[in-house]
C-alpha cells in the first residue's frame, strides 16, 4: 500500500498529460480526488501502524541497482509518518486553493502531482541513492512550478533557486558516496548503514563526509549563510508553490539530519555538535530580525521560514550534545524538531496561501499599500490572525508544543544558545504583529489598493482554515503525534550515544 500512496499522484498526472483535451473542470476535479485519495490512504496507514514497533512499518525491500547494493526499499516510522501526513494535507490545501487557477491548468496540476510523489518517495526512501533521485526530482518539479507561474522576476528566481540547490544536492551525493565506500560491505542500504557506523573513529574522513552531507541538506533546509535563494524563490513563486516549498521541499533538509547524518555519522556528529547549534541559533536570530525589517508581506514569510528551522537545527545539535549524558533531554529535542517539521508544515503553509490571497486582491505583496482590511473582509482577517499567533508560537498551537520541547530538550546541553534563541519567540511576535496592523487596522493608506469588498472565497476557506484547525488540535490535543514521533526518537538516540 505504501508504494501506492507514493505513486498514485504520479499515475494520475501521466494519465492526466496523456489525455490533451481533457477540460480545466475535470482537471481540477480529478487533481482535488486524487489528492484527497492520497489523504485518506495516510490515515490508514496511520490508524494500522504500531508506534512500538521495532524498525519500519509497511517495508518494502526489492532489489534495483544490485551491483551497488542500492534496492528500492521504502517503510515509515515515527520519524517519517508525520510528514508522510503533513505532505498530502498541504497538497490537498493546494488543489482546493487552486480551484481559480485558469492558466496552464493541466500542466500546473500534473507538476504538482509530480512533486507531491518525489516528496512522498522521499520520505518513506530507506535507500541513499533512492533518497538522492526524488531529492534531485524535487528540484526540477519546482523549478517548472516557479518559472512557469511565477510573477514578473520568476525566472531569475527559478535559476537561482535551481542553481544552489542543486550544488547542495552534488555535495550531498558525494557525503553518500562516502558513506557506501566507508561501509564493510558497501551499501546504500540507509537501515545497514544506521546500523553499522561506517565512519566510528575515522575521525578527519568523518567529519568530511559529515560536511559534504551537511552543506547539501543545509542549502535546503536553508540555514544561514545558505539561505539567500529562499527569499527570491517564495516572492516570485504563486501562491502553492510557496506552500508547498515551505511546507513540504524545506522539510526534506531537516528530515535528511534526523534520518541520514545523526544515526549514520554519530561520532561525527556529537564532534560537531557545537557548530550545528551555533549555525541553528544565528539562524533564529538572523531570519527573525531580517524578516522584521521587511516590507513585503510574503518575503517576511520567506524570512521566518529560516528562523523557524533555526528552531530545528538548534535542537538537533543539542541532541548531539547530549546523547551520551542525557538521553531524556535528547529524546525531547528529537521529538520537538519533528513535531516543528510538522507545525512549520500547517502553519507556514497557511500564511503563504494567505499572502496568495491579499495579492490576489490587491495585486502587490507591500505591506503599506493596504490597511484597515479587517472592516473590509472579516474573516481573512480573522483567519491570518489565528495564523499569526499560531507562528509566533502562542499556547494552544501546534508552534508552542514544538518550541516548548526543544527549548526543554536544548538547554541542558546548550544553555546560553537556547536563550538567545529564546529571543527568536519576542521577534517574531513583535514583526507579525506589526505586519497585522499594517494590513488589517487602522485605516486605509493612502493609493490603498485594497481587497474591495471581496472576502475569503469558499475554495480559500476550504483550503486554509483546515490547516489552522490541524495546528490548533496537535496544540491541544498533541499525544496522538508525541506517541508516534517519540519510540522513534529514543530509538534515534541509541544510535547516536554509541
Amino acid at each position: 500500500m505504501l508504494s501506492i500512496v507514493v505513486f498514485l499522484p504520479l499515475a494520475v498526472a501521466a494519465g492526466l498529460l496523456a489525455m490533451p483535451r481533457i477540460s480545466d473542470v475535470v482537471v481540477r476535479w480529478t487533481w482535488i480526488t486524487a489528492s484527497a485519495a492520497e489523504v485518506a490512504m495516510v490515515v490508514a496507514l496511520w490508524v494500522n501502524y504500531s508506534p512500538g514497533q521495532s524498525g519500519f512499518g509497511y517495508e518494502v525491500n526489492q532489489r534495483w541497482i544490485p551491483t551497488v547494493k542500492s534496492g528500492y526499499h521504502i517503510g515509515v516510522d515515527g520519524l517519517s509518518l508525520p510528514l508522510v501526513g503533513v505532505t498530502t494535507v498541504l497538497f490537498l490545501a493546494c488543489a482546493i486553493y487552486s480551484l481559480r487557477q485558469t492558466h496552464r491548468v493541466r500542466a500546473f496540476a500534473a507538476l504538482f502531482l509530480f512533486l507531491e510523489t518525489v516528496s512522498l518517495g522521499l520520505f518513506v526512501s530507506l535507500d541513499l541513492i533512492l533518497f538522492f533521485v526524488f531529492f534531485d526530482l524535487s528540484i526540477v518539479g519546482m523549478y517548472f512550478v516557479i518559472a512557469g507561474w511565477g510573477h514578473k522576476d520568476a525566472a531569475r528566481a527559478a535559476l537561482k533557486f535551481f542553481l544552489y540547490t542543486f550544488v547542495g544536492s552534488l555535495a550531498l551525493l558525494l557525503g553518500f558516496i562516502g558513506l557506501y565506500v566507508a561501509a564493510e560491505p558497501s551499501t546504500f542500504d540507509m537501515v545497514q548503514l544506521s546500523e553499522q557506523n561506517p565512519l566510528a573513529g575515522k575521525g578527519t574522513l568523518g567529519a568530511l563526509v559529515l560536511l559534504a552531507i551537511v552543506v547539501g541538506l543545509a542549502i535546503k533546509t536553508p540555514t544561514v549563510p545558505f539561505h539567500t535563494w529562499l527569499p527570491p524563490a517564495h516572492t516570485e513563486a504563486p501562491a502553492a508553490g510557496s506552500a508547498i516549498l515551505a511546507g513540504v521541499l524545506l522539510k526534506m533538509g531537516t528530515y535528511g539530519f534526523v534520518r541520514i547524518a545523526m544515526p549514520m555519522l554519530p561520532d561525527a556528529w556529537r564532534t560537531y555538535a557545537p557548530v550545528i547549534v551555533i549555525v541553528g541559533v544565528v539562524s533564529v536570530l538572523y531570519g527573525a530580525l531580517v524578516a522584521l525589517a521587511q516590507r513585503d508581506f510574503k518575503r517576511m514569510i520567506a524570512y521566518t521560514s529560516v528562523n523557524h528551522m533555526g528552531y530545528i537545527i538548534l535542537a538537533v545539535g543539542a541532541a548531539g550534545l547530549v546523547a551520551s549524558s542525557d538521553s531524556q533531554a535528547h529524546d525531547l529535542a528529537v521529538t520537538g524538531a519533528v513535531t516543528q517539521m510538522v507545525s512549520h508544515g500547517l502553519i507556514t503553509g497557511a500564511l503563504f496561501l494567505l499572502a496568495g490571497v491579499l495579492y490576489e486582491r490587491g495585486h502587490t505583496y507591500d505591506m503599506s499599500s493596504y490597511g484597515g482590511l479587517a472592516a473590509k473582509a472579516p474573516k481573512f482577517a480573522g483567519v491570518t490572525a489565528v495564523a499569526a499567533f499560531a507562528s509566533l508560537g502562542l499556547p494552544g498551537f501546534s508552534g508552542f508544543i514544538a518550541e516548548f520541547q526543544i527549548f526543554t530538550g536544548s538547554l541542558g546541553g546548550a544553555p546560553v544558545a537556547t536563550a538567545l534563541a529564546f529571543l527568536g519567540i519576542l521577534i517574531t511576535a513583535a514583526l507579525f504583529l506589526r505586519a497585522y496592523q499594517r494590513i488589517f487596522l487602522g485605516s486605509p493608506s493612502a493609493g490603498s489598493s485594497g481587497t474591495g469588498t471581496t472576502d475569503l472565497t469558499a475554495a480559500e476557506t476550504v483550503s486554509i482554515v483546515p490547516l489552522m484547525v490541524f495546528a490548533v488540535v496537535i496544540g491541544l490535543f498533541p499525544r496522538f503525534l508525541l506517541d508516534l514521533i517519540e519510540p522513534a526518537a529514543s530509538t534515534l538516540g541509541s544510535l547516536l550515544s554509541r
